[in-house]
């Protein structure tokens, strides 16, 4: 595969198509289609793969696509603007480890403390006295580190998150404030180390989320802040079962029950028995795990309410779906899991971009390990999450597409899943999922 840096688009397939088909690149790729059909070699050329031609991506196609561009076209691979000897393709069959987001993003790093709000520096001069205004700033950057996570993913604003931290931990620590400016001050830093850790988290970095988690808790605490306790206790429920310890899991998810009965939000109440079937489901335990979705689902029946945080904004309709297809993974329950992910995209509709990604790519695994697997339909899917990259970067959303590259493998002389592992090397291989 061409580096996408030092590709070289090539302008004579794009001509052809063009000028001479007068196609567009989904019509185009419905034309190879066809022409593998009539030739009996069946394909599955999406509009992506002909743009990957067209932008110089893959130096010369697979020796199935040459052959039907040729009958196609009546030209040569040279004669297209393609390369006359096939490009080895570089796979990248596992995480892709996460290169320094100080570079990637300009929207956030152009100016990261105006859109925090709060100077990134590292200056350790004492910071004066601190007041309603620094909290405010301390609370406006913990909603817009999420609004930015729920569009890109955490890659783009982890850095960030850490160098605010920072800067409300010198706060905390040098600043002089009154003792209710403390307590307000203690709950918005702890507020922000659970933001920091859920995008550390999403980054594949288990051991420093752990850690902002046990501070969040501690901020909790010394703050008696019981909606910050709770939700520590949920976060660290996430970890647990993410790492691969449902019981942990679930005490973890019982604890953030204990706290929140007091807060009369049944919505925020709900996510925490969902969090709890996954536990559940991850010990295999299904009755404990259908007994935990039916109370979310009753709570979440009851509404919103003015008690619900404000960042419980991401749990809506397409998220309980979502939760409960995950827990109907872990218990085999793979068709359930399968329409379950389904819905979840398609409630989500078009917020939550790095979600729907993550639920579009386990509809992908969950067609592809099913008892009857439906190798098409899992690679439809699969090239629906290739759609999200590179705007949406997230160690998860990368092991996902793993995942799903090794549930396909079995299927790899389906055509259309051949096509989609040739796109997803292609992507991987060019950093075009790079976090």
């Amino acid at each position: 595969m061409a580096d996408r840096r030092s590709a070289i688009p090539n302008t004579v397939l794009r001509q052809v198509r063009v000028d001479e088909f007068q196609m567009s690149r989904m019509e185009f790729a419905a034309a190879v289609r066809k022409a593998g059909k009539e030739m009996g070699e069946p394909v599955g050329c999406q509009a992506r793969l002909v743009a990957a031609w067209e932008d110089g991506e893959v130096g010369c196609p697979r020796g199935v696509y040459r052959r039907i561009l040729t009958r196609m076209t009546g030209r040569s691979m040279a004669q297209l603007g393609f390369h006359t000897v096939p490009t080895a393709a570089v796979a990248t069959y596992g995480p892709v480890e996460e290169s320094d987001p100080v570079e990637r993003r300009d929207f956030l790093f152009d100016g990261a403390g105006v859109v925090l709000g709060i100077p990134l520096g590292t200056d350790e001069k004492a910071p004066g006295r601190i007041g309603a205004t620094q909290v405010r700033a301390v609370t406006k950057a913990v909603a817009t580190l999420y609004e930015k996570d729920h569009d890109h993913g955490s890659a783009t604003v982890r850095q960030a998150a850490s160098q605010a931290l920072h800067t409300a931990y010198q706060w905390l620590q040098t600043g002089t404030y009154s003792s209710k400016t403390e307590t307000k001050l203690r709950s918005a830093v702890g507020a922000l180390s659970i933001a920091a850790g859920w995008l550390s988290y999403d980054s594949g970095r288990p051991g420093d989320a752990h850690s902002l988690y046990g501070e969040a808790l501690a901020a909790a605490r010394m703050a008696d802040d019981p909606e910050l306790e709770a939700h520590a206790f949920g976060c660290l429920s996430l970890l647990a079962k993410a790492q691969g310890r449902p019981r942990e899991a679930v005490a973890a998810a019982q604890g953030a029950q204990t706290v929140a009965r007091s807060l009369a939000s049944p919505r925020l109440l709900s996510l925490f028995h969902m969090r709890e079937a996954g536990g559940w489901a991850l010990m295999g335990d299904a009755s404990a795990t259908d007994q935990a979705i039916v109370r979310a689902h009753h709570l979440y029946a009851k509404g919103p309410c003015d008690n619900d945080p404000p960042w419980l904004g991401f749990y809506a309709p397409g998220e309980l779906a979502g939760l409960e297809c995950l827990a109907r993974a872990d218990l085999g329950q793979h068709e359930r899991a399968a329409s379950g992910a389904e819905q979840a995209v398609l409630l989500h509709g078009d917020a939550f971009a790095r979600n729907r990604a993550l639920y579009t790519a386990d509809v992908a695994i969950q067609h592809a390990v099913r008892d009857r697997p439906e190798p098409e339909a899992a690679a439809e899917a699969a090239g629906r999450v290739l759609a999200f990259l590179p705007e949406v970067r997230s160690d998860r959303l990368l092991q996902s597409l793993h995942n799903v590259a090794g549930a396909l493998q079995r299927h790899n002389r389906v055509p259309a899943v051949a096509d989609w592992i040739e796109e997803y090397r292609t992507t991987t291989a060019t950093g075009g999922g790079r976090a």
